[in-house]
């Protein structure tokens, strides 16, 4: 079966630790509801920086940083799109790129 990167940007920080818990219990969840779909749970992304063509560094991450990755297996791009849908990301602002891999 087809494996698809969720690679997330953006989305802000919970800024209690209430809001926290209820963030945390909704990636839980959302976890939980794609069962064997979920391939690897993939982490969150700290500091972000770009190396550019010409060697140099920039520390801003760019435009629309990447704020972490989860992998998931579809029988379609449609599919792992209808998964993203259900991101918590997305109540935080921020946004999903939903890309196949291809094994090499």
């Amino acid at each position: 079966m087809p494996r698809y990167i969720f690679a997330y940007h953006g989305g802000s920080m919970p800024e209690t630790e209430e809001e926290g818990a209820k963030v945390m219990a909704a990636w839980t969840d959302w976890y939980a509801a794609m069962g064997g779909q979920l391939a690897d749970g993939g982490a969150a992304a700290g500091r972000s920086m770009t190396v550019h063509s010409d060697g140099s560094v920039s520390n801003d991450g760019g435009a629309n940083p990447f704020s972490g990755y989860t992998v998931v297996t579809a029988d379609s791009h449609d599919a792992a799109n209808a998964i993203a849908k259900g991101c918590p990301i997305l109540a935080a602002g921020g946004s999903v790129e939903v890309c196949e891999l291809i094994e090499m």
